[in-house]
C-alpha cells in the first residue's frame, strides 16, 4: 500500500480514519525501532485496490515476542484486548463522533481440534515466514500484505493478480476446511466485488459446504448480511450458492424456486425472478440511501417473498392461488434458521404476506375503477405492522420492476430502475398523505375523550375506541360524526350497540 495512502484518506474520507491511519504508521515505526516489522494485512490493502476505503485497520507485527509487542503497544493508550484465544490487541483511536480501533496481532497457527468455527487452536509466532502466515488466510485476496512504512506489497499468493481478474481463488485447499464459514465468505464476496469462481476452488467450497451447519446461527447470519447489504449485485453470490449446491446443502428452504415458473414468463424460474427482485432492492437501497434498518428488512424480504409459490402453484393451468400466505412459514423458517432477530423477521414476514397488496389495490382502483378508499390503506397499514407501507412499497417496486424486465438479473442498475413501478409509488403517496407511510394509523378517539362524555373507565371503552376506528375506515366517520351517533347514548353498552349498528349499516 503507497505511503500517498494517508494523504488519500485525508482527501476521501473522515478526519477518524486519517488518524487511524496515523497510528497505524505510528505502531510500524515503534516496531521498527525495536527490531521487528509491522504490515498491514487482509482487507485494508484488499479494499485499497479496489479503489474502498477500509475502516478496519489490521496490523500484524513480525519478529517480536509476544511481552515485547503488548508493552510496546500499552505505551500508546488504553488496549484491550479480545480474547487471549486470538492474540488480538485493539488500540482505540480517539476521534470525534465514531468508534474506530487499530487490530494488533502476531502471526499465528491455527490447529484444527473440533467442529465449527472455533474448533482449533491459535499459537502466536512472530518469527514464521510471510508467505506461512499469508497461506492461512482464506482467498488469495486477502492474503497480500502492505509496509505502511515503504508501500512494499508482500503478496505471495498473487492474489493482486486475482483480484485484477475478478477471481476468487482459494489460498490453501487444506487449510481452508478449518473455517466453514469461509464458504459463505465466499459468497458475500462474489456478491460485494462481481467475481467469479476460479475452477479449482470450485470442489473446494462444494466439498465444506455441508460444514457450514456445524456453526452458529449468528455467525450464518451476519454473511448473509454482508452478501445481502454490502452486495453490488447480489444475485452474484445467490447464483453461485445455488449452481454449485451450497444451498442443497445448507438452506434447502430456497431449493423449490428452480422447479416453478413465472406465470406471466414460463421461461423464468421463480429462483431467477427472486434473484432479479433482489438485485433491484440492492439498487433501490443504495439509490434512497436507505439506513441499514431499512435495508436490511428489504433485501432479507426480496429474498424471500415468493417462497409460497410452490406449494401453491398448479404447474397445469399455471393458477396462482394466494402464496402469500404460503409464504410465511418456509420464509420464516429460513430467518430462524439464520437466528434473524426479532425485529426483522417479524418485519420480514408481514411484508411477504401482504407484498402483493399494492398491486392489487392499484389494479383494482386504475384498473377495475373500484375506487380504494382511505380506510382501506389505514387497515393495510394496521395490518402489516410492525412493517410499514414504505417498507412494503419498496418491496413491490423491486418486485415489479424485475417482473416487468422480464427477471434478468445481469443490470439492477440501468436496467431494472428504468422500470414502471407505479402500484408501490401510487400506495406511497396516498398513505403519506393520510400520515401512515411509516407508522400505523393512530386512534380516531382516545378513552379519555369517552370519559369526558360522561362514561366511566373500563374495558369497554377499548372496544369504543375499536368501533370508532372501524367507523372511519369503513364508513369515514369523522371524530364529530361518532362523538354525535353517541351524545344520546347512557352508558358505554348503549355506546357500542349504536356503534355496531352504524357499522353494519
Amino acid at each position: 500500500m503507497p505511503v500517498e495512502f494517508l494523504s488519500l484518506l485525508r482527501e476521501r474520507s473522515t478526519e477518524g480514519l486519517a488518524k487511524a491511519y496515523e497510528k497505524v504508521i505510528e505502531i510500524a515505526e515503534a516496531v521498527r525501532g525495536v527490531g521487528g516489522r509491522a504490515l498491514l494485512v487482509g482487507g485494508s490493502v484488499r479494499d485499497y485496490f479496489l479503489g474502498k476505503i477500509s475502516k478496519d485497520f489490521d496490523v500484524e507485527v513480525y519478529g517480536l515476542a509476544p511481552e515485547a509487542l503488548e508493552e510496546l503497544v500499552k505505551k500508546m493508550g488504553v488496549v484491550k484486548e479480545a480474547g487471549k484465544q486470538f492474540a488480538v490487541l485493539k488500540i482505540p483511536v480517539d476521534t470525534a463522533g465514531e468508534h474506530l480501533e487499530v487490530d494488533v496481532s502476531l502471526p499465528r497457527r491455527d490447529s484444527k481440534i473440533g467442529e465449527g468455527h472455533r474448533g482449533f487452536t491459535v499459537t502466536a509466532d512472530p518469527y514464521m515466514s510471510f508467505e506461512d502466515a499469508a497461506r492461512r488466510r482464506d482467498f488469495t485476496f486477502n492474503s497480500m500484505m502492505a509496509d505502511p512504512l515503504t508501500g512494499e506489497i508482500i503478496d505471495p499468493f498473487h492474489g493482486l493478480k486475482d483480484l485484477s481478474e475478478k477471481k476468487l481463488r482459494v489460498t490453501d485447499p487444506t487449510l481452508f476446511g478449518d473455517d466453514p464459514l469461509r464458504v459463505l465468505r465466499a459468497l458475500q464476496f462474489i456478491a460485494r466485488f462481481d467475481l467469479t469462481v476460479d475452477p479449482e476452488s470450485v470442489h473446494i467450497l462444494q466439498e465444506n459446504a455441508p460444514k457450514v451447519r456445524e456453526l452458529p446461527r449468528e455467525r450464518i447470519n451476519e454473511e448473509w448480511e454482508k452478501m445481502l447489504l454490502k452486495g453490488e449485485k447480489p444475485s452474484c453470490g445467490l447464483d453461485v450458492g445455488m449452481r454449485l449446491g451450497i444451498f442443497q446443502a445448507i438452506h434447502p428452504e430456497l431449493l423449490p424456486l428452480l422447479a416453478v415458473t413465472q406465470k406471466e414468463n414460463p421461461d423464468v424460474d421463480v429462483w431467477t425472478h427472486t434473484m432479479a427482485v433482489v438485485d433491484a432492492a440492492a439498487a433501490i437501497a443504495k439509490r434512497d440511501k436507505l439506513p441499514d434498518e431499512y435495508k436490511r428488512t428489504l433485501l432479507f424480504a426480496a429474498l424471500v417473498h415468493d417462497l409460497g409459490k410452490p406449494a401453491v402453484i398448479d404447474f397445469g393451468a399455471g393458477k396462482e392461488p394466494d402464496y402469500q400466505i404460503a409464504g410465511v412459514e418456509p420464509a420464516k423458517k429460513f430467518l430462524d434458521s439464520l437466528g434473524t432477530d426479532n425485529d426483522t423477521r417479524e418485519t420480514v414476514l408481514k411484508l411477504v404476506r401482504f407484498h402483493l397488496a399494492p398491486t392489487l389495490l392499484y389494479v383494482a382502483e386504475k384498473v377495475h375503477g373500484a375506487p380504494v378508499s382511505d380506510g382501506t390503506i389505514r387497515v393495510l397499514a394496521e395490518q402489516i405492522a410492525p412493517a410499514t407501507i414504505f417498507e412494503l412499497a419498496l418491496l413491490n417496486e423491486a418486485d415489479e420492476k424485475a417482473r416487468v424486465n422480464g427477471q434478468k438479473p445481469e443490470a439492477p442498475d440501468e436496467t431494472l430502475l428504468s422500470a414502471d413501478a407505479a402500484p408501490g409509488a401510487w400506495l406511497l403517496e396516498r398513505a403519506r398523505a393520510l400520515g401512515v407511510d411509516l407508522r400505523r394509523p393512530g386512534n380516531l378517539m382516545e378513552g379519555r375523550e369517552f370519559i369526558a362524555l360522561g362514561f366511566k373507565p373500563g374495558k369497554e371503552l377499548g372496544a369504543l375506541i375499536r368501533l370508532a376506528n372501524q367507523l372511519r375506515d369503513e364508513h369515514n366517520f369523522t371524530h364529530d360524526g361518532v362523538i354525535t351517533a353517541i351524545k344520546e347514548t347512557k352508558n358505554p353498552q348503549e355506546a357500542i350497540a349504536k356503534l355496531e349498528m352504524l357499522r353494519r349499516g
